[in-house]
């Protein structure tokens, strides 16, 4: 990684740290409610993020239904 490189480190491992501080809770949130870790990833893609929000935030959620 040279002087011109696109994506330098010194931008790269800020962002890395912000996405641990922001995807580990988020993680354990989703596992909380009852609902496969695996759902974090929907996260990174635009517009489909801000629809499973909604869904994930009016719909029944897994541990409801265990109870």
């Amino acid at each position: 990684m040279g002087q011109d490189s696109v994506f330098p480190l010194w931008v790269a491992i800020p962002l890395v740290i912000v996405l641990i501080i922001y995807f580990v809770p988020l993680i354990q949130i989703i596992h909380k409610a009852g609902y496969s870790r695996w759902w974090v990833l929907i996260w990174l893609v635009p517009i489909a993020n801000f629809v499973f929000l909604w869904i994930f935030a009016f719909s029944r959620w897994p541990l409801e239904d265990r109870k």
